[in-house]
């Protein structure tokens, strides 16, 4: 089964490049952080290789956004530490950060729906696909996107999903297509006209052929 949007994600214990963890206390450590989980086929694979390093050259864009990154992958964790030099030269960081998870066993990415039924590794076992699990501070999943492990990710498209999900966890909005932090943002139709005109002064109806005014725009609530 794969974990459901607004479910407490399933807990694990697990040996990581940091040590041992248990991902609920992994999570709530800090309290008010977001938690990203990204998984990867294997180390030393090239599409994983070029975006842990893009992982690691954003990390002070995800620290501005209280969002604390884990990494996983099948292998060892003395595999993960061999790996980070790899990743450090390719994407010329000083130094590689990032958590790694050891899931030799598969029983994460089992447990969270992470496998790619279409790529097999040699073994002819199904390889981890490109997870994207975004956790909030209450160990619920705010967002999931699912990858082949044949296509890399976007990290701009995370930080973009990630600036949505906070502004829309705190104000009555929604963000439209191709959004970005300081654009116009749209007020769902759970707000009423009245409330509306409360809340966002400066909203705008857009007039469409069905003459419905369910499309209202307002700028970013500060």
């Amino acid at each position: 089964m794969p974990v459901l949007l607004g479910h407490v994600v399933p807990n694990f214990k697990a040996d990581t490049t940091i040590g041992p963890i248990d991902f609920h206390e992994f999570i709530t450590s800090e309290p008010g952080k977001w938690v990203i989980l990204f998984s990867h086929p294997a180390d030393f694979t090239p599409v994983c290789t070029t975006e842990l390093s893009a992982f690691q050259q954003i990390l002070p864009e995800l620290q501005k956004r209280n969002v604390k990154p884990i990494a996983l992958s099948v292998d060892s964790v003395e595999s993960h530490k061999a790996w980070a030099a790899d990743i450090v030269a390719f994407g010329k960081c000083s130094e590689f950060t990032i958590p790694i998870i050891a899931d030799v066993s598969k029983e994460v990415a089992n447990a969270y729906g992470m496998m790619d039924p279409d790529e097999m590794d040699a073994q002819g076992m199904p390889l981890t696909a490109r997870s994207v699990f975004i956790i909030g501070p209450d160990k619920k999943l705010k967002l999931s996107i699912l990858y082949p492990a044949t296509t890399g990710r976007n990290v701009s498209e995370v930080l973009r999903v990630i600036d949505s999900l906070q502004l829309t966890s705190e104000k009555k909005v929604a963000t439209p297509v191709n959004w970005k932090v300081g654009e116009d943002v749209i007020v769902p139709p759970s707000v009423s006209q009245a409330d509306a005109a409360k809340m966002f002064p400066e909203n705008k109806t857009v007039e469409l052929p069905s003459g419905k005014a369910y499309l209202r725009y307002t700028p970013t609530p500060k």
